[in-house]
């Protein structure tokens, strides 16, 4: 039978049925139910076990329905029946002290720095009903600057580990807490100092008890990894590198972990354990935020910013590696300024810019499958697909979700709608398919 399949479906055999066993090791063995950090169980937008719904409207499969106060663009984690969430509430309570908005010089965007309070909120979800099982405040302050008007407060998604709750506000602080809500331990980092003012954005990532963070802005650039049991830094490092939201991605390699850092100077790769840098190459546009994904000892990181770049790397390289072969290949066209590809058993998807243009690669050869084909009913796309059950989920700002299947022709499976604005990346866990949007947290299940 294998010497049936072509090389894709030979890829999928395999994947599917090895790296769940490597990948969900430390997940409970329900592991449909689990959903812990930014990007899913493997960190590449995919669940081997979800059966999300195929159709859906503001009528029909929506399981429950609950709005959010204040803002926040991190997407909704899961672990077993628990759902977490981060929200930035703006209290209204005036600092007399700081400049009124309409009283401060004019900036790009219009964009002012606040003179209110701002509640720095961690929720919990019973996942079954949407009730509130607990929330709490983090810190409360008025932030040291503004925000681009896509942008807020409540900008990275949580981590766990199902002992740990990792929330991460950027310069308002990092607060661990348990999963019944007690405070563990707290972090103040420092305020960063975003160029243009555009907020901060880059969610934290947990591997074998170590937190890395990662913080490329205007003013010193740094990489913190701390012990995630007690919030002690491990080790800590300043970056050349302007700004950038990509969230890092901690991967094994012949035993050892990196920690890879997409950036505009260079993507590098840091020995998790001490810091020391592996290798680098220069290759990205400027303002990199996709998160970089990882499949057969090959690393994809991409940018979209004023240009498009991807580069595919060994994860055997050693030292700087711009310009060489041991780039394993690389592409300059139609790849996402603000959304993080898919990763599906050898299928790479991702779109173009913040556009409904859509491309799927060979992740071996970097051969296009789709070559920016367009969908049909989102706007502009700010939220990361989501894979599972053979599909791929493209959510639109304007509430339209477009679901494809995972083949090598495009084939539209349905296209659904919902009355609100999403920029937030959706959480797959169970029958279940969380969408945060604008307003509410949506849950959609059959």
């Amino acid at each position: 039978m294998i010497r049936q399949l072509n090389r894709i479906q030979l890829s999928a055999f395999i994947l599917t049925a090895i790296l769940p066993t490597l990948l969900h090791a430390d997940l409970p063995r329900a592991a449909e139910n689990y959903w812990h950090q930014w990007r899913g169980p493997e960190a590449t937008g995919v669940s081997r076990t979800a059966d999300p719904p195929l159709k859906w409207s503001e009528q029909e499969n929506v399981k429950w329905r609950v709005p959010i106060e204040g803002s926040g663009s991190s997407s909704p984690i899961v672990w077993g029946d628990k759902t977490f969430l981060l929200t930035a509430i703006n209290t209204g309570t005036v600092d007399p002290t700081l400049p009124k908005p309409e009283d401060q010089p004019k900036r790009v965007f219009g964009i002012t720095h606040p003179n209110t309070v701002y509640r720095f909120v961690v929720m919990c979800l019973n996942r079954k009903t949407g009730e509130e099982i607990w929330r709490r405040t983090a810190t409360e302050r008025v932030p040291h600057e503004g925000h681009h008007h896509d942008n807020n407060y409540a900008s990275a998604s949580p981590t766990t580990d199902g002992k740990r709750l990792y929330c991460w506000f950027g310069s308002a602080g990092l607060f661990c807490y348990d999963l019944n809500g007690t405070k563990l331990w707290e972090r103040d980092l420092g305020k960063a100092s975003v160029g243009a003012i555009l907020g901060e954005g880059c969610s934290p990532v947990l591997h074998d008890n170590r937190l890395a963070i990662v913080r490329d802005h205007s003013g010193q650039s740094t990489i913190h990894v701390l012990d995630g049991r007690t919030g002690t830094t491990l080790w800590k490092k300043n970056r050349a590198e302007p700004n950038a939201w990509s969230t890092p991605l901690a991967v094994n390699y012949q035993g050892s972990p990196q920690l890879i850092t997409a950036a505009s100077n260079r993507v590098r790769s840091y020995d998790l354990n001490d810091g020391e840098l592996i290798w680098q190459c220069k290759g990205l546009t400027g303002n990199v935020i996709p998160c970089s994904v990882t499949e057969n000892n090959v690393v994809y990181c991409m940018s979209g910013y004023e240009g498009f770049s991807l580069l595919a790397i060994k994860l055997s390289a050693t030292g700087d590696i711009s310009d060489t072969d041991t780039i394993h290949w690389r592409v300059d066209k139609g790849t996402p300024y603000i959304p993080s590809p898919l990763l599906y058993d050898g299928m790479l998807y991702y779109n173009q810019s913040n556009q409904a243009i859509i491309t799927c690669l060979d992740s071996t050869t970097g051969n296009p499958i789709l070559d920016r084909t367009r969908l049909s009913g989102p706007s502009t796309i700010y939220a990361s697909p989501v894979g599972a059950n053979n599909r791929i989920y493209f959510t639109g700002r304007n509430g339209t979700t477009v679901v494809i299947e995972r083949s090598e022709t495009f084939k539209v499976l349905a296209t659904n709608r919902l009355e609100d604005q999403f920029v937030s990346s959706p959480a797959l866990a169970g029958p279940q398919l969380l969408l945060r949007g604008n307003k509410y947290l949506y849950c959609l299940q059959e």
